[in-house]
């Protein structure tokens, strides 16, 4: 097999893995911390656990900002295969190629941030570009075979990871809050959950007692009502349901 065609097979097979990318890190950040907890700050210092969260959130406002004002039948949570009807190449996609994964970063350095041992958060890291590197290689081959010329002209000025501002066009469509709460709730909840369970692990292990810090109880509990009411209406209701997408 050829390397470009083992590279597209691999990725597509990632591609359809990818939301279990997160569950095999916090499997080894479980083990990690029970093995290893010389901290690089202490975790119940409220400044620092906020900052790392508000990394993870600014990875999330990426990912919403993206979402936002993107049609049906592209960028999404598909793991069949590779969709798109039309290549986006306005609004965040006129300064970076991948905003999503770009999005996805910062969430995860936030919560490895969080688990505070730098010798982990260096194998997270290179964890997460060769995951996603080949991710990104099977996408752009699948679009520049469906979009051809387009996508190349596109491809060759637009860079693939880190966002060039400059370049940035307004997108075409309106922002669809409707969109955001439908798709990103779920993604919201699992970051807080992440938070919320490396703060109680910790306690475990340094405290020998399983709780929360309260700035962990009282952002959990604003989160967990927040998932369940948009839980509801999404089932229960048509409020959420896109129009004109």
């Amino acid at each position: 097999m050829a390397l470009i065609e083992e590279f597209d097979k691999s990725g597509n097979w990632l591609f359809k893995y990818r939301s279990y990318l997160p569950l095999i890190l916090f499997a080894f950040a479980t083990i990690v911390l029970l093995f290893d907890n010389k901290e690089i700050f202490d975790f119940s210092n409220p400044v620092w656990g906020l900052s790392c969260f508000l990394i993870s959130m600014l990875g999330l406002g990426v990912r919403i900002f993206t979402i936002g004002f993107i049609p049906k039948a592209t960028s999404g949570k598909n793991r069949k295969g590779q969709i798109a009807d039309v290549l986006n190449k306005k609004g965040i996609y006129s300064v970076v190629r991948h905003p999503l994964y770009l999005g996805n970063f910062l969430v995860l350095l936030g919560v490895i941030f969080y688990v505070g041992i730098i010798w982990y958060t260096i194998v997270c890291i290179l964890l997460f570009w060769l995951y996603y590197e080949r991710i990104m290689f099977a996408e752009e081959l699948f679009l520049r075979n469906k979009f051809k010329e387009e996508f190349l002209i596109w491809s060759a000025k637009i860079p693939s990871f880190i966002p060039r501002l400059k370049l940035w066009q307004k997108p075409e469509m309106d922002f669809s809050i409707r969109n955001v709460l439908k798709r990103e709730n779920d993604s919201f909840f699992s970051i807080m959950v992440s938070f919320v369970y490396l703060n109680a692990l910790k306690n475990y292990i340094y405290n020998s007692k399983i709780t929360l810090d309260f700035i962990w109880q009282i952002i959990f509990i604003t989160v967990l009502i927040t998932f369940i009411v948009l839980k509801i209406l999404k089932k229960k209701t048509k409020l959420l349901d896109v129009v004109g997408r």
